[in-house]
């Protein structure tokens, strides 16, 4: 390396140095306390969800049940959704669910009809085995009327793939009597 090439690395580095030393000093002073741990602490807004409200379901269960493209088959994923919500329905009984089945796989509109009331019914099926009452639950296909989102590749189109556990204090004109 050629003297003057060095002379020049030099007198680079110690502008910098000297750059660096004049921010650091301008600098006002910072708090190195680390604060607790809140991992666990209420995200704002949900500080008053209250046990066994509808928030505290969507929140703290989970609503969604997602399926296999062209598939109205739980798997395990799915499983344990439901029997979190078999859990939190049974100690909370004033609730009915309206099991809202959607689809968006290839094939035609009555296909999709099809499927995501097959998907609504082994939803409701599979809580019954948990203990649930069958009073409490009915099941409807949507098909793509209420698409997440509208794409064509598949992750996406995967989120259209699911039945909804939607919360009712009664029931309404989906409902068989």
């Amino acid at each position: 390396m050629s003297t003057s090439l060095v002379s020049t690395c030099r007198a680079g580095i110690l502008v910098l140095a000297v750059s660096l030393a004049g921010f650091v000093a301008g600098c006002t002073t910072v708090n190195l306390t680390r604060t607790p741990d809140e991992t666990n602490a209420p995200a704002p807004g949900f500080e008053t969800v209250s046990v066994g409200s509808e928030e505290d379901f969507i929140i703290n269960v989970g609503r969604r049940t997602y399926f296999a493209k062209g598939s109205a088959t739980l798997d395990a994923t799915a499983m344990r959704t439901l029997d979190a919500q078999a859990a939190w329905l049974s100690g909370n009984r004033r609730w009915l669910v309206k099991l809202q089945g959607h689809a968006d796989d290839p094939g035609s509109v009555e296909a999709d009809r099809l499927l995501s009331q097959r998907r609504a019914e082994a939803v409701m099926a599979y809580l019954v085995t948990r203990g649930v009452a069958p009073s409490r639950l009915w099941a409807k296909g949507y098909a793509r009327d209420r698409l997440v989102r509208d794409c064509p590749d598949i992750e996406c189109k995967a989120q259209n793939r699911r039945v909804v556990s939607n919360l009712r204090t009664e029931k309404d004109d989906a409902a068989p009597n």
